[in-house]
């Protein structure tokens, strides 16, 4: 696969879901160099996702501008690729088929399309399932299906909106490591949004930190840890005390803008807190 990323450059992004309602986020400024791999923590509330799928060309932004290489994003493109908690297989597919459905849509000829799943299959681990029916696999498993099904496009950039939270501890490790090798193998961009504090030192160059409603970026801090990242390393333990030491400073200044008390912002560090 030949595979690069993207600068991005976003500018004055705004969003409201409703022309009368408060603003999800406004103003928000960030850019990502090529193959970075961006991680955002905040709370729920904050516009993270939001902010997520707009960056995916889902949703269509009230203000503000997104550019990938000096180019307006303004729709879906295969160009860049979502990945969302639950894997969304075709449960009456095999795997190699679940993998090259959108070659498939793409009316790619059959052999290229085979060669490219299979490839995308060795990438993720799956190569001895491609003829397994997606339904006999673990929950770890699907999700590489869908991972695999991504890649499968060649994609410059990959949105990751917390697709492993739902697994046990192990598989997500496991998924959280081998997705950003893949990623930092075939040179693409990646930006996960996460409550998980080990999850963003253990996948990302960068920690974006969002906190408020409407959100803002509070704060950003380069991880800058070498490869491979093993949790119980010290120089991992250091940074994220250095992530959450921000997000609960973050989270203290977002409240006292809206007058929210000290209690108010402990109970807003909880849930990433339980994550972490």
């Amino acid at each position: 696969m030949s595979i690069r990323g993207v600068e991005i450059n976003i500018q004055g992004l705004g969003y409201r879901y409703s022309s009368r309602g408060n603003p999800t986020f406004s103003n928000l400024k960030l850019q990502a160099r090529r193959g970075e791999a961006l991680a955002i923590i905040g709370r729920s509330g904050c516009g993270k996702s939001t902010l997520l799928h707009i960056v995916a060309g889902l949703n269509r932004p009230t203000e503000g501008t997104i550019e990938f290489d000096g180019k307006k994003v303004d729709g879906p493109s295969s160009r860049w690729v979502m990945m969302f908690q639950a894997p969304h297989l075709y449960p009456w597919m095999k795997v190699s088929q679940n993998v090259g459905v959108g070659l498939k849509f793409a009316g790619w000829p059959e052999k290229e399309k085979s060669e490219r799943v299979d490839e995308a299959l060795r990438l993720v681990e799956l190569q001895d399932y491609a003829d397994v029916s997606v339904q006999d696999l673990s929950g770890g498993q699907q999700q590489r299906v869908a991972l695999a099904r991504s890649l499968v496009m060649e994609p410059e950039l990959l949105l990751l909106d917390e697709p492993f939270s739902a697994l046990d501890a192990f598989t997500r490790a496991s998924l959280q490591r081998d997705v950003r090798s893949i990623a930092k193998k075939l040179g693409f961009n990646l930006i996960i949004v996460t409550h998980d504090i080990d999850e963003a030192v253990l996948m990302a160059d960068r920690a974006v930190i969002m906190a408020g409603a409407p959100g803002k970026i509070m704060d950003e801090i380069e991880v800058g840890l070498p490869d491979p990242r093993q949790r119980q390393d010290p120089a991992v333990q250091a940074m994220r005390s250095r992530l959450m030491e921000a997000f609960h400073t973050a989270a203290q200044v977002a409240g006292g803008a809206k007058g929210g008390t000290e209690a108010e912002v402990d109970t807003e560090t909880e849930s990433v807190t339980q994550h972490a």
